[in-house]
Formats: C-alpha cells, structure tokens, sequence
C-alpha cells in the first residue's frame, strides 16, 4: 500500500498527452511510469502529480499493468478532478474503470459518484473487490476541456484506476439531442463471438468495447431461444458507413434456426428513453430459391413488429452493413426482445450485433461558472485554484458556498489569507448572487472595484491588504450592505456620508481615510434646517402679541412696532453664520424631501424625514406630529 502524501487541497490533473493513437488518451491512475501495452495502447502515467495516494494492488488472474495500482482520495465533502484537453464540437467516447482490489484493506466496498463536470455520470457501487467496473460515455464537447470529478463517497474512499478518451470521426453517432443529452453506454454486444473476449482495439479503430455474448452472469442475455446457432466468415465486410461496427464483429453472427431468436438482459441506467441499433449483414450463402426476412418483437411496442428486415436487400448486397435503429426510443430495465421469421421467409434471423445507450440529461451548471474561471485564470498556479470542474455542482468548491437554485449562484467566497496580489479582480463584480466577499489578509492592490452589480452583497471583508484610492460611494448603492471591513488597508479620502448609519465600518489603520464634517456642526446644520420653519412661526406669533399689547398702550406708534419685530428677526437670521438657522418655503421642504418620502427617526413629539437640497446639501427635517399642548411646548424648546 501506498502512504499518504500531503493533501492540502482536491485532485486537477492536466493532461495533454501525445499518444501513437490520434484523438486517444489513456490514464493508467496510479501507474509509476508510461508504458505500451500487448494491444499497442499507450497509457501515460500521473505519478507527477502529488494530489491524492496511490496504492498498489494485485488481483487474480488481472496481469495488465494498469490494472495493478489505484489513485484514491478522501471520503470528504470536495470533488477531486481529472481535466482533459479534448477538441469542441467533436463527438468522443469516456471511459473510466474500477477495480478494489481491497487497496485499503478495510473490506469496505467503496460507493461514490463520478460526474462530468456538473452532470452526474454515475454512481459507483463496488460489490466484488476482484471485478472490474467499467462506465462509458458518449460526448459531444462544447469546450476546450472536460473535467471529470469524483465525490460524495457514502461507504469507503473515492477511487479510480482508468481513465480513457477517444475520439470519433465525422458523424459517428450524431443524433439531433447532442447539445442537451450524453449517450450513456449500457450494452453493446458482439454476437456469434468465438470466445468471451471482447473486441476492441486494433480490431476496432474508435477502441469501442464489443462484450461476448458467450460471457456468463446474471441477467445478461438470457432465456436465449432453441435452435440459436454462432455462425461466422472469413469474407471481407463493407463497414464504412454509420457507426462504422469493426469488421470482426460483423463477420460473425447468431441465426434462429427455428425461425426465433429472443434474449433477456437488464440495461444499466434504464427505464428510460433510449438510442438502440442493430448491425446486420448477410454473411451466409443462400440459394437464389432462399430468402432471410423477420420482424422485431418488443414487448409492449406493436408498431415496431411492422417493419421486416431483408438484410441481403436492405443493404443492398452481401457482407454490407445494414444498421437500422431508433434514436429516441423508451426502454425497460428488463429487456426482452425477439427477432421471428416471417412466414415467407425459408430461412430464420440473423444478428451480428446491437448496441443500446440511455440518454443521460447534461446540466448546464453554476450560472457563474464562466466568470469564476475567469478569475481562477489569474491564479491558475495557486492552490486553492485546482479543484476543477463546476464550482458549484455537484459539490461546492472549498472555497465557494451557492445557493440551492436548479443552476446555482455563489453566495460566498472565501479566500482570506490565499497569497492573492494584483488588483481585485473585475469578475467578482459580475457575480450578481454574491453574499458574502471575503478577500482579507492578502496582498491586493488598487482601488476598490464597483460592486453596484452584486445587489445582494451584505458582508464585504477586505481588511489587511495594500489597497488604495478612496472608499467608493458607490457602496451606497448596495441595499444590503451591513458589514464593511477596510481597515489596515491605503486608503484615503473622506468616507461617503450616510454610510456609518446603515453600515458597520471598521476603517482604522488608513490614517488618510477620514469622516466628512465632526457629527457636531451636522447637528447644528441639521437642528437649524430642520426647525428653521418653527422659529419664524413662533417669532410671528410673539411680535403679533407684543404688537396687540403695544396698540393698546401706544396707538401713535402701531405702524412702527408692527414692523420691528420680523425686521429683527430677519436680520438675525440673514447675518448667521451657514451652520446656524435658515428660513426654507415650505415649497423649497416638499421638495428636498420628495413630499417627505424616507422615514429616518422619530421621537420628541416629531418624525424625522431625509431631504436633500438642489445644491447638494444633506438636510434632515423634523416634523410635529402631536397637537397636545405638551408636544407643543417640547417641540418649542427643541427648536
């Protein structure tokens, strides 16, 4: 067994390896060094790549070299990730193998899941530490790479012993649903074998896997029909069209000798809808008396025992291929299916082979996941930037938190203390579901970016860095804001007014970064502004009792003590300073505060309302609200 080497953080492998097969690469996981094996297959080791333990293991009757290590990973919450280079808008086969071999020696079958970047493949669950478990999967790449991930270990490690790729040609198996589906591959079947091992390369130039049908185990081409007999040749056969089966497998076959073939197989993956193909080609001699037609019996689907199959006529020749199919079609777990001889037909069906694939739904993934690449870019050799695949699907990177949407959002990043430097990078800006932003104790420089786009944003730590500038006002503009760390940072300036009522601001060690005017002189320009409107009232209605008392005593003077009061009061007003009392139309008040549209306090008989006056001063203005003579009076001695 292989010891443990430091795991810091998930598996991403970069693998663009040349290979003496165009289009093919093949992981040997685990494996010390490159190596050709007996069917001319070049496998390329991953021992330079630290992540993850390998172990060595040894199984009976098992000598192909690949088959004697495995790379294996933590039963933890991460994903841990191969990524290969493959070429977009081409069609390839993924291949990925399983053997236990008991590597840790706990007799603990291992069950976990293996995805394609954020599309579940599979779930593989290990019942026989001696057997082989192999999945396939037909692609379509939409991208310069493919990321393929294993997680969510419920029993045992996550593991893996192969991993291949090849590439198919033109428009081998195109269907009109590559774009949404995979093709997952549950059976493709070699009948008429001539032993039980399965035809793939050299025979097979796309290295597809073509299983015996003279293999034995359970549930696998069962209930088979008296009369079945193997017959083969040694003919050259045309197989150039299509899905091009390799001229091994069509140049044997199984014939009903009385007028039936049937078979019962389970198909991993279903119930379903489907891709399913036959091959046929007439590789016997018949008499120009005979003839080979049959029909397709598939329980449960009437329709398609109309059809009648003429090998020798439908493709147009012997030793053709001849491959009819359905691309879309809803198949059982249990399959049961039975080609029958019509009734003028002088001999019984022929198969040589079929192929059957489910098909497996892609998911779009994380709505964020181009712009996070994006940023991973500008870290591309940093730790915490290898963890491959979707950010959020099917697990969340380390690092990353999203919410629970069908294609998720990252809600929070977390990369305190991650060596990062350079300027804060532009894309976070773009991730609109963000929450949380966590990016203290590095070394980023540069302003602080506009994160008007991230609406949602509450917490914002960026404490313990060197960034400089000024601190935005446009962090007014995030409705939720509540926490906003920036201490120990250059910044400098003055701090946007307004943002110490609706926000906890730790802005301490950026000796250049201050408040605007002291909280004093506000509440001077504040309490005058606001009760501005008061002190002209109140002092009208005193000059008006002092005149009603001075008429009384002195009618000759009424004209002149009429007047001097509100000529005083003017005059006080008019030759304060700017943070003292200033008289506003009630005009001049609707409009700075929008008809008193934001609520900002309330107390003493009064609530306060937000204005804001066309030369841009802040205003608060407090209204009474109390007709009591108490709310009065209190309301007179504030003001």
């Amino acid at each position: 067994m292989g010891s443990w080497l430091p795991l810091l953080f998930p598996l991403l492998l970069f693998f663009h390896a040349a290979s003496a097969q165009p289009g093919f690469l093949s992981l040997d996981c685990g494996g010390p060094a490159n190596f050709t094996d007996a069917l001319g297959l070049s496998w390329t080791s991953d021992v330079n790549f630290i992540y993850g333990e390998v172990a060595n293991i040894s199984v009976a009757n098992e000598r192909r070299k690949q088959y004697t290590t495995v790379r294996h990973f933590p039963a933890d919450s991460r994903k841990y990730c191969y990524r290969l280079d493959v070429t977009s808008r081409t069609r390839y086969l993924l291949r990925a193998t399983f053997l236990y071999g008991d590597f840790d020696s706990n007799n603990v079958y291992p069950k976990f899941d293996i995805s394609v970047g954020p599309t579940h493949w599979s779930t593989i669950v290990i019942s026989d530490a001696n057997t082989i478990e192999s999945i396939e999967l037909i692609l379509l790449a939409s991208s310069s790479s493919i990321s393929v991930c294993l997680s969510n270990a419920t029993t045992g490690k996550p593991f893996i012993s192969t991993l291949e790729l090849r590439q198919f040609n033109g428009s081998v198996y195109f269907t009109a649903f590559e774009n949404q589906f995979y093709l997952s591959v549950s059976a493709r079947i070699n009948f008429g074998a001539d032993s039980v091992d399965p035809v793939r390369y050299p025979d097979d130039p796309y290295d597809r896997i073509w299983e015996s049908d003279s293999v034995k185990k359970a549930n696998y081409l069962v209930d088979v029909a008296a009369g079945t007999k193997k017959v083969s040749t040694d003919m050259p056969i045309n197989v150039n069209i299509d899905e091009r089966p390799p001229e091994k497998v069509m140049q044997t076959a199984v014939v009903g000798m009385n007028g039936s073939l049937t078979y019962r197989l389970n198909l991993d993956g279903f119930p379903g809808f489907g891709w399913a193909f036959t091959y046929f080609a007439e590789i016997e001699d018949l008499d120009p008396t005979e003839s080979r037609k049959f029909r397709l019996v598939l329980p449960g689907n009437p329709e398609m025992s109309k059809a009648v199959v003429n090998i020798e006529e439908n493709a147009q020749g012997k030793y053709r291929l001849y491959e009819p199919g359905y691309t879309n079609l809803s198949l059982p777990f249990v399959l049961n299916f039975r080609f029958g001889k019509t009734s003028d037909s002088s001999r019984g069906p022929l198969l040589n082979a079929m192929e059957i694939n489910k098909y497996l739904e892609k998911n779009d993934g994380s709505l964020d996941g181009d712009v996070i690449s994006g940023v991973i870019l500008l870290y591309s050799t940093a730790d915490w930037a290898q963890e491959g695949g979707d950010p959020c699907l099917p697990v969340p990177w380390s690092w990353v938190q999203c919410n629970s949407d069908a294609r998720p959002q990252i809600i929070k990043l977390s990369l305190s203390s991650k060596n990062l430097s350079g300027t804060v990078p532009s894309g976070l800006t773009k991730l609109t579901g963000l929450v949380e932003l966590w990016l203290d104790g590095n070394s980023l420089t540069g302003p602080i970016p506009d994160f008007t786009g991230c609406t949602a944003l509450e917490i914002i730590h960026l404490e313990n860095n060197q960034l400089t500038g000024e601190l935005p006002s446009s962090l007014l503009n995030l409705p939720n804001l509540r926490e906003l760390y920036v201490q120990n940072n250059m910044l400098s300036g003055t701090i946007p007014s307004g943002i110490n009522r609706k926000v906890t601001l730790n802005y301490s060690g950026n000796i250049n970064l201050h408040e605007g005017a002291r909280r004093g002189r506000h509440m001077g320009i504040i309490i005058g502004l606001s009760v501005g409107a008061a002190v002209l009232l109140i002092t009208t209605i005193v000059s008006y009792l002092l005149m009603q008392k001075g008429k009384k005593r002195h009618p000759e003077q009424e004209q002149l003590r009429d007047s001097l009061p509100v000529q005083r009061v003017i005059s006080t007003l008019s030759d304060a300073p700017g943070e003292a009392a200033h008289c506003f139309t009630s005009f001049e008040i609707e409009d700075a505060t929008k008809k008193f549209e934001k609520k900002i306090g309330s107390g003493g008989f009064g609530v306060v309302y937000y204005g804001k006056m066309k030369d841009g001063r802040e205003i608060a203005v407090k209204v009474l609200t109390s007709n009591s003579y108490q709310g009065k009076r209190e309301f007179s001695n504030e003001v």
